[in-house]
């Protein structure tokens, strides 16, 4: 074996140096002092998505060093994967850049969806604010579809969503295909505020949606009942918000193994939360700086007083070893995958 010269010596120690005092300015206030993070968010602005994150962001702004600026870039589109395809192989890992995601995220990736560009096992996680969920399947009062009897005997039901692969588009196809409805047209292309205007034109005729979302935006049509609600579906399984006891779980209209275990796997991927995440590369050290904004703001109880204030529901938060470890154990099982695959996608609900 050669003997190092003398220079290649210092040489070595100067990159070491180097490598050492670049981390060691990572871990520093100064770092994110004068800077902006911008945070790719996969829905349009005004929704619920929306709300949440602006509930987060004067917190994270409070508990990262320096104080850094946050904005929000709105990249709906493709179900998800037009903002996480960006984050993974667009954006620069320098730490100024965060993936405002959904569970569209993992879904899209495990369901091997046309036009993923990302990895979810390379993606690094910072945890999600939500973790909990209630979504139920409702039609407008008009439409005369009032109870299952008669929404089952309706066909041609117009069920409108935002895009193939986005949860509402996802949630809202479970509901039609285990509730046996026949021949539902799923008809896309809205925001989510816009969904509910183009009901109450009489334009679609129902929708997938969340509780907590209802409770919020949907206030006076929930009073003067013009809205009917059929059927919830609850993540995790068992836990429900006060109010809704009278409506079935759609679990209850499952007729077989391969149904119950593919509702297994969407409350899997559903529970992975509303993940903010850094692409792969980002330094060590500007990961654990906003792991570690990101627990301090979910343990904040003055964040969960303004998050049900913007977003009009609890937080259940996700901290970020929890995400990875939902990530790490999400059922990848390609049977159930195969039929979920069929569920989720563009073409017409198989046969029951």
């Amino acid at each position: 074996m050669k003997k190092l010269t003398v220079s290649a010596v210092l040489a070595v120690l100067a990159v070491l140096v180097c490598v050492t005092l670049v981390e060691r300015g990572y871990a520093q206030a100064d770092f994110y002092k004068g800077k902006t993070i911008t945070v790719v968010q996969i829905v349009a602005a005004g929704g619920t998505g929306d709300m949440r994150r602006r509930a987060l962001f004067p917190y994270l702004q409070k508990y990262i060093p320096g104080n850094p600026t946050i904005l929000s870039e709105y990249m709906p589109g493709g179900g998800g994967r037009k903002a996480a395809n960006h984050v993974y192989r667009v954006a620069r890992p320098d730490g100024l850049t965060i993936g405002g995601m959904s569970s569209s995220l993992v879904t899209n990736a495990i369901l091997d969806t046309g036009g993923v560009q990302y990895d979810i096992d390379k993606l690094i996680y910072l945890g999600s604010p939500v973790s909990v969920f209630h979504y139920a399947f409702l039609t407008r009062k008009e439409a005369g579809l009032s109870n299952l009897e008669k929404l089952r005997a309706a066909t041609g039901v117009r069920i409108g969503a935002q895009e193939v692969g986005h949860d509402v588009y996802i949630v809202g196809r479970l509901f039609a295909y285990l509730l046996d409805l026949k021949k539902p047209r799923f008809v896309t292309g809205y925001g989510g505020p816009e969904i509910d205007v183009a009901l109450a034109r009489g334009e679609l005729d129902g929708r997938a949606n969340a509780l907590e979302t209802l409770e919020q935006r949907n206030v006076e049509e929930m009073k003067k009942g013009l809205l009917d609600l059929h059927a919830v579906v609850e993540i995790p399984r068992g836990n429900r918000p006060q109010g809704y006891a009278q409506l079935p779980e759609i679990e209850s209209f499952a007729k077989s193994d391969s149904e119950r275990k593919m509702l297994a796997m969407y409350r899997a991927f559903r529970q992975v939360g509303t993940p903010y995440v850094f692409a792969p590369g980002t330094p060590k050290p500007l990961v654990q700086i906003l792991q570690d904004a990101i627990r301090k703001t979910l343990n904040d109880p003055d964040f969960h007083r303004d998050f049900k204030k913007l977003s009009g529901f609890d937080a259940s938060p996700l901290m970020p070893e929890e995400q990875e470890k939902v990530i790490r154990e999400l059922p990848r099982d390609r049977t159930v995958v195969e039929l979920f695959k069929k569920l989720s996608g563009a073409d017409s609900l198989p046969p029951r």
